[in-house]
């Protein structure tokens, strides 16, 4: 018999796999013990606040008592109970203080981890998903942390320290009274978990049914000029009333089936329920002779403090449930994949070669049936000599972007190289020296006009700055703002689409990189901006190697090379001459664009 035979037969078979930790775990890890130490501390405050209700009621017993008071109980009942609310407010104000410093902590740490990871991942990570999820993960998911580490553990700790001393002296008190104090809370919790039965399932319906109100007022909104045009308003408007009656009908016959039992489970738990009913059985059991009066005094004062873990114990577990999905989605965030950084010097000349290059835009799951559908480049090949123009033209999906975001390295490649003066993008330690890019979408930061021109060279001077203004022809402009060059972009320095990018070509001049990417940087300028664009990028481009990614085939007659891709390959290259000469893809290109040549040969 094998020796797997008998680990089997002898019931020490293989032990399954440890389940990973939580993302919150893993996130409050380095703060673990400051917050084991708030919490303990909250919960010894909120049983030290009990203490002076137990010496009141301690006190009255020793008032009442029939024979003659003890002075020296009194002022000790006293002095214990002045010992304790101070003692109190010394634990709780310790435990605020050391949550909120492990919360700031946490926070900081967490933030610059992020930072430091959000500047290592490909560019083109942040253009599939835009700056709201980081934001989100950044800012809000953090605060959601916040509140767990700071306000929601610490009162977690309170609501369940309260009840517990609460009842563990009130049964030492009458265990009769105490009884009718707890049968009162569990038929309350009772009927508060028949109100919430399949409330899962009505949530998901009350979801559906708003989706539905959106959907039909959007509808309504965005279609409202067509639909009152071709007479269909009333129908448009049906919808959305209709989905609004549904919803009061479903939210009415849900808020009758489940109203009268909260409203009982809520004055069940509610304190002063909890303190007449049990006061008004202490008087009886008083007037029958089974417990004293003083008794009735300590759950008129502490009965109250039973019913505390129903009234916040749900927003708590709420929060809780937040906290957990932001810390899943933080993690997730510093998890994302980072791009190699290489550690080669910049290469001393600027010739760029693709070679076999592929690239597929993955799904999250690396999923490589979707990758093999989805896939943008097959193996491209293509040449940019130094100091030429070499532009990519083609229809819309043909590759043309990504091609020229693989070399300013948005992505890395799934297969094939790049390189720049024959090393390998990946292995270029600085490579936005070497590669600058004008795109298409431009991004000023809220800085001043001078501070986003430099952003590519911080150390250059006020001097360097304005020549590279004068050169992408934005100075004027820049000069005509109320405080020139030191204007904030957003505040005093409200600027044009088109001037926009001649401040992020002024940008790229300053950069000085010898290789440069413009993709489609005139296509969301007016007409009467482009040309100045173009005037700023011809001198922008002199002297440098320069991939163009146009659509409009008339902005690049001039270039020295033309690369024309369809379906993620270079079907054909040359120059404009050549490739209408050949009446192949490019020419139809031209053709479609409502381009023709005469028979001189003259474009028109």
């Amino acid at each position: 018999m094998s020796r797997e035979r008998t680990a089997t037969t002898d019931g020490a078979g293989p032990k399954p796999p440890e389940q990973p930790p939580s993302p919150l775990k893993t996130l409050l890890r380095p703060i673990r013990g400051r917050i084991r130490t708030a919490v303990v501390l909250q919960g010894a405050a909120s049983a030290l606040g009990l203490v002076p209700l137990i010496c009141l009621v301690e006190l009255a017993r020793t008032l009442l008592a029939e024979e003659a008071v003890d002075t020296a109980r009194v002022w000790l009942l006293v002095g214990v109970a002045v010992g304790a609310s101070v003692a109190a407010l010394a634990a709780g104000t310790a435990s605020t203080l050391v949550g909120h410093l492990a919360d700031n902590d946490l926070q900081l740490s967490v933030r610059r981890a992020l930072a430091h990871r959000m500047s290592r991942v490909p560019l083109g990570w942040f253009t599939g998903r835009g700056s709201g999820r980081v934001k989100k993960g950044v800012h809000d998911d953090i605060e959601d942390v916040h509140s767990l580490v700071a306000h929601t553990l610490p009162d977690l700790a309170s609501v369940l320290t309260v009840p517990l001393v609460a009842l563990v002296y009130l049964f030492a008190v009458d265990w009769r009274l105490a009884l009718v104090s707890v049968l009162l809370v569990a038929a309350g919790i009772l009927l508060f978990s028949r109100a919430m039965a399949g409330s899962m399932a009505k949530m998901a319906q009350y979801a559906e049914a708003m989706n539905r109100i959106n959907s039909s007022a959007v509808e309504f909104v965005d279609g409202i000029q067509v639909v009152k045009h071709f007479g269909g308003h009333r129908r448009a408007h049906e919808r959305f009333t209709r989905a609004a009656d549904d919803f009061a009908d479903f939210f009415v016959n849900w808020s009758r089936s489940t109203t009268p039992v909260t409203v009982g489970s809520f004055l069940l738990l509610s304190a002063p329920t909890v303190t007449v009913v049990t006061v008004v059985a202490g008087v009886g059991l008083s007037l029958a002779g089974w417990t004293e009066p003083a008794s009735v005094v300590a759950f008129a004062l502490l009965a109250p403090a039973l019913c505390a873990p129903m009234n916040v114990i749900g927003s708590r577990v709420q929060q809780t449930q937040a906290a957990g999905a932001a810390a899943g989605r933080v993690t997730a965030l510093l998890d994302t994949p980072t791009l190699h950084q290489g550690e080669e010097p910049p290469p001393p000349e600027s010739r760029v070669v693709f070679d076999g290059v592929s690239f597929s835009y993955t799904d999250h799951t690396g999923d490589r049936t979707a990758a093999e559908r989805g896939r943008a480049l097959a193996e491209v090949d293509l040449v940019l000599e130094p100091g030429t123009v070499t532009a990519l033209v083609g229809p819309s999906g043909a590759g043309k972007s990504t091609l020229a975001a693989l070399l300013a390295r948005f992505h890395d490649a799934d297969a094939g190289s790049i390189t720049v003066g024959g090393a390998d993008v990946r292995e270029i330690a600085d490579l936005y020296r070497t590669v600058g890019f004008v795109l298409q979408d431009v991004r000023l930061l809220r800085e001043t006009v001078a501070d986003n021109i430099a952003l590519g060279r911080p150390g250059a001077t006020r001097e360097e700055i304005a020549a590279a203004a004068r050169a992408a022809q934005i100075a004027d402009r820049i000069e005509a703002l109320p405080r020139g060059y030191d204007s904030v972009v957003g505040e005093d320095a409200d600027l044009s689409g088109g001037e926009a990018q001649r401040v992020s070509i002024a940008r790229a001049l300053l950069a000085d990189t010898p290789v440069l990417v413009l993709d489609e940087a005139t296509a969301a300028v007016d007409p009467v901006s482009e040309a100045a664009v173009q005037d700023a990028l011809s001198e922008l481009a002199r002297g440098r190697t320069v991939l163009v990614v146009a659509h409009r085939l008339t902005t690049v007659t001039g270039a020295d090379r033309i690369a024309v891709m369809d379906s993620g390959r270079v079907v054909e290259s040359g120059t404009h001459d050549e490739l209408l000469s050949r009446g192949g893809r490019y020419a139809e290109l031209w053709r479609a664009q409502g381009h023709r040549r005469d028979e001189s040969g003259a474009d028109q």
